[in-house]
């Protein structure tokens, strides 16, 4: 899979520093995470922080003057977003650069110091953000957070995850909240950017065409931070009950089609059945048109317009989500229940198994066609602890009909949630 592509982990002491080089790509990928255990009055305000810091700086004072020194760096592309792993909130700042021998020399350099220049010197004087700023992105921000559940599919998940467990981290909205944003001060905005600097944990990934030693110097110089080292704690989230029986709530609004959305906690039992055996059993039941909710309910009683399942291995979670009409509400929830004992039953073939494990397999197989995707596999070596691909490649085809029947008998329904489209034709 690799060609020739070489990893180096350096422990700089504030941060860790990931340099994976290759000379596949004509750019170079990078990433700065800042990671810390999720709370839910902290979204709102890193959520600001990211957009905040995008704004202007201390040395480039308005967007217009970002974006020329953005095409002076050959269009340097930076970006920032927040999301949630299971237990963690990570922050993530990325940036796609040109490599330096298509450029000019010192090039590298100078975008990595450009990119830096975002993160480590915020435009703030006297302890506070800029007023005008502040307010330009938190009117921003309230559009954000009032539009971000009006796709009806998004809404009946966030309910749905709500209902289920509302201290679980995947439930917190990731815009934030209007509550919380009105709490929130160009001071206070500031004194929560010192705390992330000072007390996340930090890793660095770079990956392209670049000397791990050169880039290892080049961070020690631009990357000013002494922050203490947090021990990890895991990413994996564990529920300490399932119910007996699941519960269901319903809510109408104004739409012409109503969405409905399920949640089951899984208890997997060892790190074969979380890492293999669950992607298995999600792609026989509805990952893909082959599966069996989409053949079942789809297409053989034309119950919905969409429906799948998606396997969330870091929270135990399975989702299963359709867009149907209200009226068929019941039969659609009988039918995936069957679907679900029918996973139990082992009512299943030998060739959707060996189909299932095609699709992982080819699914693997593009999680080293870019600098970003192979950026995302490291980190999900480093803090997901998961086996590197070809080891992958190799253990999914270890996985059983048994192991799936197994695996299946964990599988516990637990919230049902539809969002009912009463518009009238």
């Amino acid at each position: 899979m690799g060609d020739n592509m070489n990893y180096k982990k350096y422990d700089m002491g504030s941060f860790h520093l990931h340099v994976i080089s290759t000379t596949r790509f004509k750019t170079v990928g990078l990433k700065v995470n800042f990671k810390r255990p999720a709370k839910k009055e902290e979204v709102t305000i890193r959520n600001f922080l990211n957009q905040i810091l995008l704004e202007s700086t201390n040395r480039y004072k308005s967007r217009r003057e970002l974006a020329l020194e953005v095409e002076n760096l050959y269009n340097v592309s930076c970006g920032i977003r927040s999301s949630l792993s299971g237990n963690y909130l990570v922050t993530i700042f990325d940036a796609l650069l040109l490599d330096e021998k298509y450029t000019e020399k010192g090039y590298m350099k100078k975008s990595i110091e450009f990119f830096l220049e975002m993160l480590l010197h915020p435009d703030v004087s006297n302890g506070a953000f800029r007023d005008d700023v502040f307010h330009l992105v938190k009117t921003n921000l309230i559009n954000q957070i009032k539009s971000s559940s009006d796709a009806p599919t998004t809404y009946a998940t966030e309910k749905m995850l709500e209902h289920l467990d509302a201290n679980l981290p995947i439930s917190y909205r990731i815009y934030g909240y209007l509550e919380d944003l009105e709490k929130i001060t160009p001071q206070s905005l500031y004194e929560y950017y010192k705390n992330m600097i000072h007390s996340d944990e930090i890793d660095i990934f770079i990956c392209g065409n670049v000397n791990p030693e050169e880039m290892k110097q080049l961070f020690q110089e631009l990357f000013t931070i002494n922050t203490l080292k947090r021990t990890r704690g895991s990413h994996y989230i564990k529920h300490k009950k399932v119910r007996k029986r699941s519960h269901s709530f319903i809510e109408k609004k104004n739409l012409k089609q109503s969405s409905l959305s399920i949640g089951c906690k899984l208890m997997p039992q060892s790190d074969f059945e979380r890492f293999y055996v669950g992607y298995i059993y999600n792609i026989i039941l509805g990952g893909g048109s082959n599966s069996k909710l989409f053949q079942v309910v789809r297409e053989k009683h034309s119950l919905c317009y969409t429906i799948h399942s998606r396997y969330l291995n870091v929270n135990s979670l399975l989702l299963i989500s359709a867009g149907i009409n209200k009226e068929d509400y019941k039969k659609a929830v009988s039918l995936i229940k069957r679907q679900l004992k029918a996973m139990v039953q082992g009512n299943f073939t030998e060739e959707q198994l060996e189909q299932a494990k095609m699709i992982y397999i080819s699914g693997c197989k593009e999680l080293f066609d870019s600098p970003a995707a192979i950026i995302n596999t490291y980190i999900s070596y480093v803090y997901l602890n998961v086996d590197e691909v070809e080891t992958r490649i190799q253990n999914i085809q270890k996985v059983t009909k048994e192991d799936v029947i197994k695996f299946a008998k964990n599988v516990y329904l637990d919230t049902i949630f539809l969002l009912e489209g009463d518009a009238h034709e």
